[in-house]
């Protein structure tokens, strides 16, 4: 798919006492693992030992999961801007949990996209069901004065008309409060931290399957 705009971003979005409270509460959530495709906390012991080392290869950070009503009214008036303003108009439905994530030093997530081309096809699980990841929204929550690396960068492949790789550095949203968003299946990495801590806020939106 040929995009005119790969991201928007808003930049000093939310005030930084939004940003703080979710810090606070979200640390003061149970955290766990970050983990990547079907691996989860509850068959990560079943993965083979080949497919654990690849896992540590491409990710290593601290998450938690916020549901809170709050923090939805702040960011979702975004994600439907950006929608608009960057002329994707993606039929949208609901959001996902949002994910709070934690980089401390050394710690990073590789290369890889939000969505897959199967839609979620638990039935039991009646708000994802039958749908795909959309859009994905990342809010930076630190100061950037606060640490080092953590850089998110795009690398537009195979979106491009003439099949070219294009690397780009959103030095948009370093500012605490700013926001981007981007079409799920656009490929991402989060750098490596080389000081201190990055905190973000992230969530998927969700719809029907692109025709």
């Amino acid at each position: 798919m040929h995009l005119e705009e790969y991201f928007w971003y808003f930049k000093d979005a939310l005030s930084h006492k939004f940003c703080d409270e979710v810090i606070k509460y979200g640390n003061s959530q149970r955290e766990e693992i970050g983990y990547i495709g079907d691996i989860t906390a509850d068959n990560i012991k079943t993965i083979d030992p080949k497919s654990k080392k690849h896992f540590k290869k491409k990710r290593i950070s601290n998450v938690s999961w916020l549901n809170e009503t709050w923090i939805y009214k702040e960011i979702l008036p975004y994600v439907d801007m950006a929608n608009k303003n960057a002329g994707w108009n993606f039929s949208l439905d609901v959001p996902e949990v949002c994910q709070f994530t934690k980089y401390k030093k050394n710690q990073f997530y590789d290369w890889h996209c939000d969505s897959n081309t199967i839609p979620y096809n638990d039935k039991k699980d009646e708000q994802r069901f039958g749908k795909v990841r959309k859009l994905s929204m990342t809010c930076s929550l630190t100061n950037p004065n606060d640490y080092k690396g953590g850089e998110l960068e795009f690398d537009f492949r195979n979106q491009d008309k003439c099949g070219k790789k294009f690397f780009r550095k959103c030095t948009e949203i370093l500012s605490k409060g700013s926001i981007v968003v981007f079409p799920s299946f656009v490929w991402h990495r989060v750098n490596p931290i080389t000081k201190g801590t990055r905190y973000s806020l992230v969530t998927w939106n969700l719809g029907r399957p692109f025709v």
